[in-house]
């Protein structure tokens, strides 16, 4: 009977330790998504060649999380809500891990903007970015208190990123035709909009499988034709 409670506290110390090490990684990536625009925002090519250099730590850990995932499917053999818990913490480790990459592609932008003149003031990227930043930690917060709801608002909060992303894809875009000079720069601020556009949608993927992992129920994929039902 000892040896069975022994088994079971273990078992629930690896699932935290999984929950924990996802938290660790959301972290980290909302670091790295605030030092890439402040590297911007500063012009501070330094601080962009750090956070390039902190993907190698947030890719180790995507490794490490997948492999703790692995060996909890192999030994542990789970099922229900926690098959669903760790189905779910490997899908979300893989968005975190691509939230990584969008943040030092971002910094890798911001090192050429640096090195030329600034053609106007950056006010919406930071907006974006503080944008997509919540969006991250409610996702996690909603993870970690199985909240549907909260992981829902994540949802919403997507459509206005796109927006923004939108808004200064025209702005950038008066600028271009105005003067073909600032073509260059504002083609780089837009794959920077775009990238936190993207980490936005991350964020979703993230929300979309805390809702999976609640109710059981996917949201993924919402049908936009009427498929035809076999008689």
């Amino acid at each position: 009977m000892e040896d069975k409670r022994h088994t079971s506290l273990q078992y629930e110390k690896e699932l935290q330790d999984v929950k924990e090490s996802l938290l660790y990684m959301g972290a980290m990536t909302e670091k790295s998504i605030e030092r890439g625009i402040n590297s911007l925002l500063e012009r501070d090519s330094d601080l962009a060649r750090q956070v390039i250099c902190d993907d190698d730590l947030i890719d180790r850990l995507d490794v490490e999380i997948e492999e703790k995932c692995i060996r909890l499917l192999a030994l542990r053999q789970p099922a229900a809500r926690d098959l669903r818990f760790i189905t779910t913490a490997i899908k979300i480790n893989g968005h975190l891990e691509r939230i990584g990459d969008m943040a030092a592609n971002i910094a890798e932008k911001a090192i050429i903007l640096n090195e030329i003149p600034q053609i106007k003031p950056y006010i919406d990227l930071p907006r974006m970015s503080e944008l997509a930043r919540e969006m991250i930690r409610e996702s996690l917060d909603a993870l970690v208190h199985e909240d549907a709801a909260l992981a829902g608002k994540v949802k919403a909060d997507d459509a206005m990123i796109d927006q923004m992303n939108e808004q200064i894809f025209r702005e950038l875009l008066t600028y271009m035709m105005e003067d073909p000079r600032k073509i260059h720069a504002s083609l780089i601020i837009m794959q920077i909009s775009k990238n936190l556009e993207r980490i936005s949608d991350h964020a979703e993927g993230i929300a979309d499988m805390v809702i999976y992992m609640v109710t059981g129920e996917s949201v993924r994929h919402q049908p936009v034709c009427e498929i035809p039902k076999n008689d």
